[in-house]
């Protein structure tokens, strides 16, 4: 039996809780799957999966040769990087989990990565924050973008700033008003209060930056209904552009719809509201030569001021 083969179909299950999904994730049959792991409990001598018509999760036993199985693989593919890569030439695949507002910066960032060090293959994923939480936690990712803030100083993850999060409503303006100017109009600050009053185009409620958005309107003394929910951020984006309605984007988003000379972004004020994004990553991991590439262009004042410049700062 291949051993790390194996643990790797049971961290994928862990990962997928579906023996289908995770069959087709590692490139196998779902029967090749299950066999695996009867035989991955046969030379344990324990029970690892519980047994049901569908997933159902591990057992105990199960949840501690998880853990073994997540480091295993870990240390494989460091000892596998390390030895295909030289100082200077770092190689392998580097996986970023991003919550969605902040997909155009980090797709900046892997650009960036990928240019200065052709050997690195970056995985762009777009994630909740729990999941990214969850997935530095197990191993399976290696940075997380996202709000940093949620971290509590006893967390097993440690961070590393990158930009300031500010919250715009975008709108359309008069056809006068776009035909006076190319481009994205930046206007003048508008409250919270006031932009309650628009019909607004909303994340769904179980995202972070929906929080965040309802709580600057609760600090500003009014609740809002939107007309329209969406869990895309590319329908967020593009619904002002299609319709009549307003909505509240990150300045990250605020460069998605750049080129609409018809739209106007306007900075939401009273209360100010800024909300550190950084880097994540597991306090305890030995990085990778490819983890160390990443984290020193992350650390370079050069890519700081780009991702700034590229997260709300939008010219006058």
């Amino acid at each position: 039996m291949n051993i790390l083969a194996s643990l790797r179909y049971l961290v994928a299950l862990n990962e997928h809780r579906h023996f289908g999904r995770a069959a087709q994730a590692c490139h196998i049959t779902q029967p090749a799957l299950s066999n695996a792991l009867r035989a991955l409990e046969s030379e344990f001598g324990v029970v690892i999966v519980k047994r049901a018509r569908q997933y159902a999760g591990l057992t105990e036993e199960g949840e501690r040769v998880l853990v073994t199985a997540q480091r295993m693989l870990r240390e494989h593919q460091l000892l596998q990087q390390d030895l295909e890569s030289q100082a200077d030439r770092p190689r392998g695949s580097l996986r970023i989990g991003a919550i969605p507002t902040a997909m155009p910066v980090v797709a900046r960032f892997a650009a960036w990565l990928q240019a200065r060090h052709p050997g690195i293959r970056p995985v762009v994923l777009s994630l909740s924050s729990p999941e990214i939480e969850a997935g530095l936690e197990a191993l399976t990712l290696d940075l997380g973008l996202g709000y940093t803030d949620r971290l509590s100083r006893r967390s097993a993850l440690q961070a590393l700033p990158q930009y300031t999060e500010h919250y715009f409503v975008v709108r359309r303006r008069s056809p006068a008003q776009a035909d006076a100017a190319p481009g994205l109009h930046r206007g003048e600050p508008m409250a919270w209060r006031d932009a309650a009053a628009l019909p607004l185009c909303l994340l769904t409620p179980e995202m972070h930056n929906r929080t965040l958005v309802d709580s600057a309107f609760a600090l500003a003394g009014v609740e809002v209904t939107p007309v329209i929910e969406t869990n895309s951020i590319l329908t967020l984006s593009l619904s002002v552009v299609a319709g009549e309605v307003c909505s509240v984007l990150p300045g990250a988003l605020v460069g998605a719809v750049r080129g609409y000379p018809e739209l106007e972004a306007l900075p939401l004020v009273n209360p100010e509201v800024h909300t550190p994004i950084g880097f994540m990553l597991a306090r305890s991991e030995r990085p990778s030569r490819a983890m160390e590439a990443a984290l020193a262009l992350a650390r370079e004042p050069a890519w700081l001021a780009h991702a700034a410049a590229h997260s709300g700062a939008l010219e006058t």
